[in-house]
This record gives structure tokens, sequence and C-alpha cells, in this order.
């Protein structure tokens, strides 16, 4: 079932959180295709970014999920941390899983290579309904643009205590 083993913050982690968010710059970036999916998905990753108040937070718009990695590739070499937020609905012909591929391999690709946590917010969706019931919207049950960030800032909180 989705969203079943979703964490949950916990206040100490919050507070652990916040000091980390201190000093990072942050990029967000989304997509353009199925704008409101995505206007959740943003205003998720801002919700959870507003809780822990990194130093500066940027957007940036990708013309679709393909692109984020690319996006993703500049935005690395100026923020410490990366949040991708895409959707992509399947429908008729394999585009569906050639886009999906490429967008997951470069992410994870990128996250690997520069050593940059990426938070992945990439809905990889068979209906419109799925795709809005994970974008953090009135009546959605998950909140995944939430859940991206919060993915972001904890893996560099993470990566900070290990190189500490």
């Amino acid at each position: 079932m989705s969203g079943t083993g979703t964490p949950q913050l916990q206040p100490a982690e919050l507070t652990h959180l916040r000091t980390t968010a201190a000093d990072l710059r942050v990029a967000i970036v989304a997509s353009r295709w199925h704008e409101t999916v995505m206007d959740g998905l943003i205003t998720g990753a801002e919700r959870f970014l507003n809780q822990v108040s990194p130093a500066e937070v940027n957007i940036y718009r990708a013309p679709g999920s393909f692109e984020l990695p690319v996006i993703s590739a500049h935005a690395v070499e100026h923020h410490e941390a990366v949040i991708a937020l895409g959707v992509v609905i399947r429908g008729g012909t394999p585009h569906f899983e050639y886009v999906c591929q490429a967008a997951t391999d470069g992410l994870a690709s990128l996250a690997v290579t520069s050593r940059t946590p990426i938070g992945f917010g990439l809905l990889t969706c068979d209906t419109e309904d799925q795709a809005l019931a994970r974008a953090g919207l009135a009546g959605s049950t998950e909140d995944k643009g939430f859940e991206a960030a919060h993915a972001a800032i904890a893996a560099a909180a993470e990566i900070a205590r290990v190189t500490a």
C-alpha cells in the first residue's frame, strides 16, 4: 500500500534538521507538466522547508520530468541540497517508461557523483487521480513534495554527521 511506512517527523529530529538547514542553500527543481499536481508538490516542499528554515531556497522550473536531471546537475553546483519534483502519468505508449527511467537514473547518478542529496519527488502514476492523491493537495492522502524535501534535508544532516 502506498504511503505505508512513511517516517514521522519527531521534535528532536526537527530541531536537528533546523540546525543543519540553517547553513544550506536548497534548490527545488520542478517540472511544469500537470500544473495542479506540481503546485501541490512545490507547496508541500516549501511547507517542510519553512519548518527548518534553510539559508536560501531557489525554485527552478524544468520543461518536463525528463529535464529534471540536467537542471538538477546545474543546481548542485550552487546548492547543498536539491529537491527534484515531477510527475509522469502513464499513457498508451512506451514514452512513460522511457521518461521515468531516464529521470530516475539521471537523478540517482547525479546524487552519487555530485555527493549532493537529492530529494526524489518524481511521481510515476498510472492515472491523474493517483497523482492528485500524492500531491499534498486538499483531499490528497499523501504529500510527496513534503516527503522529498524532508529526505533531502535529512540526507544533508546525515552527510554532515558522517563528514564531521
